[in-house]
């Protein structure tokens, strides 16, 4: 729970964290419903945020063309205290969870990107020596045809 001795300076109005963040309110709403951003209601129940709420915003934005998964940024955004600004430290700490994972798609993408010309009509990713996709051959036991595209 946010705590009540924030200024009227510490938050912003809905529209205005739109207008920052570049998400629509409908997006901006979609995330409080999943609880990754909690507003603070005014005297006339209007949404106001924190400042910082900006950066989570951000971060989701950020770690969904990473290809983490909504649940994987929840996840990681429930480590991030509520109630007060994260510090460079929270973050670091996440930068940290993620790095290995980070690290692990960009060594798939550079070995794809190395072996792509021999995969380069292949189409069927069944053949015996597709060592990117099918080593040994492993998806010719689930039948003909494609089981796997390159994304």
């Amino acid at each position: 729970m946010r705590t009540p001795r924030l200024k009227p300076s510490d938050l912003i109005p809905i529209g205005e964290i739109a207008r920052r963040t570049g998400l629509s309110v409908s997006a901006i709403r979609f995330y409080e419903d999943r609880r990754l951003i909690e507003p603070v209601r005014t005297g006339g129940n209007q949404r106001r945020f924190l400042r910082s709420d900006i950066r989570r915003l951000s971060f989701i934005l950020i770690a969904q063309r990473l290809g983490l998964s909504l649940g994987e940024i929840e996840g990681e955004l429930a480590k991030l205290p509520q109630g007060r600004t994260p510090t460079a430290k929270d973050w670091e700490a996440i930068s940290a969870a993620i790095r290995a994972r980070l690290d692990a798609q960009i060594a798939d993408l550079t070995r794809t990107r190395d072996r792509l010309d021999g995969c380069i009509g292949c189409g069927c990713l069944s053949l015996k020596h597709c060592a990117i996709w099918n080593p040994q051959d492993q998806l010719a036991e689930e039948g003909p045809g494609p089981r796997k595209l390159l994304a």
